[in-house]
């Protein structure tokens, strides 16, 4: 049977928590850029992260549960450091643990700006890799700041689960040679994530 959270949709989503008293601390900001970084477009390329958040020893990593947020970086000032956020465009809770150049240059003009950690920790997927970050990119998105930690997790395929989980991410990799098969997860993905709900995590899964 599905829970009321899982039946709700995006706009759904944003009206429970300004209604929700409980919740009275959340709020929401629309217009805000969303990119994708991971192992070979980091600078130094690898997985280090300027911030050690949850006991991950300054490394990237995450699923998207409230418990194991995927790493994201922005600009100093943005966001308190381990902040976690809420990204209802893919249904997955964030952390920031990482500094982003292009956010700073962004955020001097007051625009807002996060760029979410994909792929492996151990493997540098290279240019296809950073074809397909570039190709995931949506237009500008709303944030939940200060979430309650029962927002509705997707945890089906996705493009980002399929960068986010090492084994998924080399088998593809290792599959295709190549960023078409990332192209069908990006279809798929952006055809029915908006408007459907996967099941939600029930305990964060192992990087």
């Amino acid at each position: 049977m599905k829970t009321t959270a899982q039946k709700l949709g995006l706009a759904a989503i944003l009206t429970l928590l300004a209604n929700t008293a409980v919740n009275a601390a959340c709020s929401t900001r629309s217009g805000v850029t969303i990119t994708f970084y991971g192992y070979p477009d980091n600078d130094p390329p690898g997985p280090a992260t300027a911030y050690n958040c949850g006991g991950r020893n300054y490394q990237a990593g995450g699923v998207g549960t409230y418990s194991n947020p995927l790493t994201f970086a922005s600009a100093s000032g943005e966001f308190s450091s381990c902040e976690i956020i809420y990204l209802p465009y893919l249904k997955k809770y964030v952390r920031y643990e990482d500094y982003c150049a292009q956010c700073t240059t962004d955020w001097g003009s007051g625009k807002y700006h996060i760029d979410i950690w994909t792929g492996s920790s151990t493997v540098n997927g290279g240019n296809n890799q950073i074809q397909c970050e570039n190709q995931l990119t949506p237009n500008p998105q709303s944030i939940v700041r200060q979430p309650p930690n029962n927002l509705p997790v997707d945890c089906k395929i996705s493009p980002a689960s399929a960068f986010t989980h090492p084994l998924q991410f080399n088998l593809l990799f290792k599959k295709s040679g190549s960023i078409s098969i990332f192209a069908m997860f990006r279809t798929q993905f952006l055809t029915t994530g908006l408007s459907s709900h996967g099941p939600l995590c029930q305990r964060p899964m192992p990087d």
